[in-house]
């Protein structure tokens, strides 16, 4: 068994925080929580869609947590791609009628998660080098 280096704790923390900044966009879309928290959310004026895509992404987020935690490369590969398409799906948001600034902490969680995931010493954490 892997020891799990401090860096590899740390992107499981952060996908956390993707995962629950995830739930938290799709109560906002639900209409469960309030949406001027932040600014404007809006999803092509079709909010149950976009409540259903970001929870997706908090279900898999929930996943790659797991897989994280307990070292397997298919974790690491799930990470980059969901950090990869989480991005796609805030821009995406941002185009259908959300403010920015409602996004901005999944946008900037990802941004971290990704880069940091794309480093050469994580990848060799995870013997994806």
């Amino acid at each position: 068994m892997k020891t799990r280096p401090f860096g590899v704790t740390l992107l499981a923390i952060l996908a956390g925080i993707a995962a629950v900044l995830a739930i938290f966009h799709t109560l906002q879309y639900l209409h469960l929580l309030p949406f001027n928290l932040g600014g404007v959310v809006r999803f092509f004026a079709f909010d149950l869609f976009g409540a259903i895509m970001w929870g997706i992404m908090a279900a898999i987020w929930i996943w790659v947590v797991r897989m994280l935690w307990s070292m397997n490369p298919q974790g690491w590969l799930f990470m980059v791609a969901l950090a990869t398409l989480n991005l796609v799906l805030a821009f995406v948001s941002v185009l259908g009628g959300s403010t920015f600034q409602a996004l901005l902490p999944a946008i900037l969680v990802n941004a971290i998660v990704l880069i940091y995931g794309l480093l050469p010493r994580t990848k060799e954490a995870f013997g994806a080098a």
